[in-house]
């Protein structure tokens, strides 16, 4: 069967038919029906290359005119108690923070236009990771490993696997952490196993003036079924500084993670076919559809809409009238939380 990156990437003409097995993949993978999983988009004979990427004015990761034609990085960062404070995190253009077993969460982060020194604790992938992914091209992925189920659909996806089992040489261990928390990466030697990884693209973010409207707030607080982040804004500093479950979410380079702007994007959180070795089945987020969002920037809230209509393409957000959501210049938290109350599936 043709996979959803095909599809896209041959013509608009068949768009129709993409978002038809866009839908029966995600349904799959769910696992809600009993029906045979069906793999994330791969990364197909047709995917774009980095090489025909054209260089953007600004970057679309962050809206700043640095790194503009570097590669994208994605890391899986693990976001627990034992983990902080994290590593590389503050360096990050954009921050995913996604529900994983048991109610906790984890982060994604994304790099191109700055790289850290290291990045860690690195921790294992997720079925998710590889549904926001390829918006990105084919970008270098770097994580601890997965599940043996998983692997295929690693192999087919459209990244560039830089993992701890492919690419060991360029991570290390701390010796001031116990295991599984004590695993970093350094980013420039990971970037080395993927010479040919993508280069920044557009991603559907938009960047420049606050629109109208939006409710002063002073802070925000997303909730998972065992987790909780909250978002506090700092005029001073001109962001949104970070907390997790209640206490001030530090990096360890020093100074409070948090970005220019965050998003609360509600998205429909079901079962995959994925578990632990405790038999806590990982949630799948569907990142692709349309639901609403909270977008967080300069102190104010604003109620948005966000639409991803395939996988191959980024994610539009947009205001309540219809206009596009523009974000602050600098770094983008996206909180995905589920579309309701906090759930585990």
């Amino acid at each position: 069967m043709r996979s959803v990156w095909d599809t896209t990437v041959r013509g608009r003409a068949a768009a129709g038919m993409g978002v038809v097995v866009l839908g029966a993949a995600l349904s799959a993978c769910s696992g809600s029906d009993g029906a045979k999983p069906a793999p994330p988009p791969s990364r197909g004979t047709d995917a774009p290359q980095a090489g025909v990427t054209p260089t953007p004015a600004t970057h679309p990761f962050t809206g700043g005119a640095k790194g503009l034609a570097n590669p994208v990085l994605a890391v899986k960062i693990e976001n627990t108690r034992p983990a902080l404070p994290q590593s590389g995190v503050s360096a990050a253009d954009i921050v995913y923070v996604e529900q994983v077993e048991g109610g906790e969460t984890r982060l994604m982060a994304v790099y191109s236009s700055r790289l850290p020194k290291k990045v860690g604790p690195v921790r294992s992938a997720r079925i998710s990771d590889l549904h926001i992914l390829p918006q990105f091209g084919r970008p270098a992925f770097a994580f601890s490993g997965v599940q043996s189920k998983m692997k295929k659909y690693i192999r087919k996806a459209p990244v560039y696997d830089i993992s701890q089992e492919s690419a060991g040489a360029a991570y290390f261990r701390s010796g001031d952490r116990r295991i599984p928390y004590n695993l970093y990466a350094d980013p420039r030697s990971l970037l080395k196993r993927a010479p040919k990884a993508a280069k920044p693209r557009d991603i559907g973010f938009r960047f420049g003036d606050a629109p109208e409207g939006g409710k002063p707030i002073r802070s925000f607080t997303a909730r998972w079924p065992a987790a909780t982040m909250g978002f506090t804004w700092s005029a001073k500093q001109k962001r949104w500084l970070a907390s997790w479950g209640g206490s001030p979410d530090r990096a360890a380079e020093g100074g409070i993670l948090g970005g220019r702007t965050v998003v609360v994007q509600y998205a429909k959180t079901t079962r995959s076919k994925f578990h632990d070795f405790l038999g806590s089945y990982t949630p799948l987020i569907h990142t692709t559809g349309t639901g609403r969002a909270v977008v967080l920037r300069d102190g104010k809230a604003y109620s948005a809409k966000w639409s991803r209509p395939s996988e191959s393409g980024g994610t539009a957000y947009t205001t309540a009238d219809g206009k596009p959501m523009n974000f602050a210049r600098g770094q983008v938290w996206v909180v995905l939380v589920n579309d309701g109350k906090p759930y585990t599936p």
